[in-house]
């Protein structure tokens, strides 16, 4: 189900039926912007998944991206390796 990858919260979306100006009904953001996109991930070039999109400098403002799909939700601005540092001590801690 769709989320808003800033407040978490659940979005009745259907068919990745999503305006440019559209925003969150709960905090707000807009929801046509990279962060808010299946195809982000902080960890490939650019930010994004999708090779041949034109990929605009602030990812967290509506743009015009061809390719868009709307993501599952779920804040995105966490370091990964950060987190997965993380995981690994709480694993091996004794």
């Amino acid at each position: 189900m769709p989320g808003c990858a800033w407040c978490g919260s659940h979005l009745d979306v259907v068919g990745n039926a999503v305006g440019r100006r559209d925003t969150c009904p709960r905090c707000d953001h807009d929801l046509h912007a990279c962060r808010q996109c299946r195809h982000f991930d902080p960890t490939v070039a650019k930010e994004c998944k999708e090779p041949f999109a034109e990929v605009p400098s602030d990812k967290d403002q509506a743009n015009f991206c061809e390719f868009f799909q709307l993501g599952e939700g779920g804040h995105t601005d966490e370091d990964p390796v950060r987190a997965a540092r993380e995981a690994t001590d709480a694993l091996f801690r004794r």
